[in-house]
This record gives C-alpha cells, structure tokens and sequence, in this order.
C-alpha cells in the first residue's frame, strides 16, 4: 500500500514523502523492505532522518476501566543527512528486521482483527512528521500456524484476537504488548472450559506457547482462570503430532485444581501464573507485570479485552477464518491514525 502525505509541520512548498511497502504478509522474526520516495517542494532542505516506526493498536485495563491506543515498539533510521532540493525526487530502499514476538494480522490469508502498522517519520530542519500509518500484514510462523490448526482439528472456533499492553511474569517476553487469541472450545470441553486464549512469544529458536482457559467450576473442580505455558522449537514443526500434543496441554488445564504450573515435556515446558491490571499511560516502559509462581504441569490467569474487528466463524479443521468486513482493520489504522495525530499536537511532540 502506498501513502503519500505532504508534511504539515513543513507547510505548503515543503517535501513530500511516499513509503511503499513490498507486496505480501511478513513473518515474524523476518524482515520488511519497501522504499521511501521523497519529492522536494518549493525551497531547499535539510533532512535531518528518515525514520520507520512500528505501531500496534493495544487494549489496556485499569480496574473497570478499559483503554486502548497506538504503542510505538519498533524504529529504525534508514536515512538522513542530506539536502533536498526543490523538486527533486529521491528513493531510499529499505530492509527492517522485525521483532520475533510481532504480532500475527491474519491466518490463511483471513484478517484476525489485529491492526499494525508503520509509520514514516521525516525531519527537517528540526521539524518532524510522523506522516500516516501503512497497516502491516503479518502471517504466523509454521508452528504457530501448526499449533492453530491443532485446534481447529480438535474442534475449537476462532472467537477474536486482541493487543494486550502488559508483560505475561516469568516469559521472555520483550515487547510491551502480547497477543492473546481467543477460542471457544468444541462440546467435548464445554462442559469444563467456556474459552480459551493463546498467546505466542516467539524467539530465534523456539517459542513460548502460553495458554489461558476460563474454567467453569464442578462439584470436584474449581472454577476460574487457569494458565499453562510450553515451549517449542522451531524445527518441533515437521515432527510432532500437534493435535495430540495441544491436547495433552488441554487435558492438563480441564484436570488441574489450580494454580500456575510448570511442565517440561517432548513439546513444552508449562508454567502458569496470574496477570496484574494496568494503571499508567500507554507506551513502553509503561506496561504491566502479571504475576505468577512455579509449579509443575499446566495453568494461568489474565483478561483479555474485544477485538478490534468484527471477527467471527469458526477455526475448525483447516482454521479457516471468516471475516465479517474486509475493510475493518484498514478503516480502524485510518481512524487511530487520526487519533494518534490528535495526541500528538495536543503532547507538542517534535
């Protein structure tokens, strides 16, 4: 997609700039490449940088209160110092390695209601301007795309997937933020689970799989949020039996008594813990600590809040996705984008 914005710091006369993306879905952990064209306006100027920057559309909760607003976590200079003259045109191609722990947009090709985007930042002579948000496609890595597929075969349907600002206690996690991809679970497990969330913490070797079920309560079973947390490996991919491996995790949140559990295992290591809520203003450095201690098998508590599109359908057998309103995340980046303008001449950022 392309943007093409002329800078209002600058005013009339001044640059312009056009980031276009390379076609296609990104994986985590990858890279992006694109360029950044500039158009030079009516006088000479000086480009001071020519930045890129990850933004991510992020829920947060505070006591009742729910909030939610644009988190930058991902930037990168790719050019600067140099002059522009007016009307001259110049291209800067670019390649920008992605965070392990990026969140997952849409699953075979279906939109899961997640909004990313990036955002082009270009200086002059101490003014600068954020420009517009291109959204950003990005699609899971082989074993996360197992491990969804793992469900949809043991019957679980897709209910919605979110941004949670906050920090999941005892992962490696090095975003502000995580995702957590909401389930419903299939008859055979409604009876002990109303859902269940996923949330994948991706680095160079493997990642961490934690899972967080809503348990309903029995005469010998307790209610309430239970979490388990299992690591993979990258190369897991090609030999494991996924749907009897997610099964077992299943089996391991419906038949415990609570608790925040950890397990080590062909396909995992498990360890369960509860979140704390949120309370402080959005960026990074701001996020909450969730909490938790050790154990042995499989549990965890946290809250998720709504998607950010209208998602609904089923991730049965081959997780097929159904969307309701192919332009839902495009139009809400145009409208945070908005938002997140507003914020910035109301801060008096740069």
């Amino acid at each position: 997609m392309v943007f093409k914005r002329l800078l209002g710091a600058i005013g009339v006369g001044g640059p312009s700039v056009d980031t276009v993306l390379d076609e296609g879905p990104v994986l985590p952990g990858a890279a992006l490449t694109g360029r950044v064209r500039m158009v030079g306006g009516t006088a000479s100027v000086e480009i001071e940088h020519v930045t890129l920057e990850l933004v991510a559309h992020v829920e947060a909760e505070g006591g009742d209160e729910e909030r939610e607003g644009l988190v930058a976590f991902h930037r990168a200079t790719v050019d600067g110092g140099f002059r522009l003259a007016d009307g001259e045109e110049r291209e800067v191609p670019f390649t920008l390695p992605l965070p392990w722990e990026l969140p997952v947009t849409e699953l075979h090709g279906q939109g899961l209601g997640v909004v990313l985007g990036l955002r082009t930042e270009l200086a002059v002579a101490g003014a600068k301007d954020k420009g517009d948000l291109d959204p950003l496609r990005v699609r899971p890595l082989p074993v996360q795309e197992a491990v969804l597929e793992a469900f949809g075969q043991l019957g679980y349907g897709f209910v919605s997937a979110d941004l949670e600002l906050g920090h999941i206690h005892g992962t490696s996690q090095s975003l502000p933020f995580y995702q957590e991809i909401e389930l419903s679970p299939p008859p055979q497990h409604a009876h002990a689970l109303q859902e269940v969330e996923v949330t994948f913490l991706a680095t160079p070797v493997g990642m961490e799989v934690v899972l967080e079920a809503d348990r309903r309560g029995g005469p010998f079973t307790a209610g309430g949020d239970a979490v388990s947390r299992f690591t993979v490996a990258h190369h897991d991919v090609e030999r494991l039996d996924w749907t009897a491996a997610v099964d077992s995790w299943l089996r391991g949140l419906i038949e415990r008594q609570g608790g925040y559990a950890e397990h080590a295992g062909h396909a995992g290591h498990a360890e369960h813990g509860a979140h704390g809520s949120y309370g402080g203003e959005f960026g990074p450095g701001a996020a909450a600590d969730h909490s938790g201690a050790g154990h042995g098998a499989s549990e965890h508590g946290r809250r998720s809040g709504p998607s950010t599109g209208a998602v609904v359908a089923g991730v049965a057998a081959g997780v097929a996705v159904g969307v309701v309103g192919g332009i839902v995340a495009a139009e809400v980046v145009d409208e945070i984008g908005d938002a997140f303008e507003g914020d910035d001449a109301e801060d008096g950022d740069d």
